[in-house]
């Protein structure tokens, strides 16, 4: 897991080898298999472990965040962008070689983007109905362009700060939460 949580994020799911990966943790390719049905099976094992300590994080934030719609907002982004980029090989397996790796991920993909909808709309239950729109759409709305944030956090030059993806990041969900007067 950690050679791949390694070369997964650099050089990339797609230049990575099982040779490469046995190699760089020091095990015998038959030792892999025991584990692991293929390269695939173990990004997706890679993916998940980012996705659920992500939720985590999240999920902690939201619970110690002020019992206001902005409050949990702030608590919520913050938590999630200090999580992805505290190790850029996070960031960049959950939002760039997820997408590069095709068809592999696409259903663990969905199901992380779900569970995080599903946080958003829980987290934003309690308060006015934002417009009257589906919140459920605008959640994933709003999960989309967080990942468009995180893709140029780890694709940019220069790489944007992270006080501005945070502020990028609250300003978005506050304007799409926020109630229509």
């Amino acid at each position: 897991m950690s050679a791949a949580y390694t070369l997964y994020a650099k050089p990339g799911f797609a230049s990575t080898t099982i040779e490469r990966l046995c190699s760089e943790a020091r095990i015998s390719n038959r030792a892999f298999y025991e584990c692991f049905g293929g390269r695939e099976e173990l990004l997706q094992a890679v993916h998940e472990r980012c996705v659920e300590e992500s939720l985590t994080a999240v999920s902690k934030a939201l619970q110690e965040a002020p019992n206001t719609l902005d409050g949990r907002i702030k608590a919520g982004i913050h938590a999630y962008i200090e999580f992805a980029t505290a190790d850029p090989r996070r960031a960049r397996i959950m939002h760039v070689e997820v997408r590069r790796s095709g068809d592999v991920l696409t259903a663990a993909r969905q199901r992380a983007v779900e569970s995080f909808a599903r946080l958003v709309e829980d987290a934003s239950a309690d308060y006015p109905e934002p417009a009257p729109l589906n919140r459920h759409l605008l959640a994933l709305a709003v999960i989309g362009a967080l990942q468009e944030l995180l893709i140029e956090w780890v694709l940019g030059e220069p790489q944007p700060e992270l006080d501005d993806l945070v502020g990028v990041a609250v300003h978005v969900f506050s304007r799409a939460f926020s109630p229509v007067s």
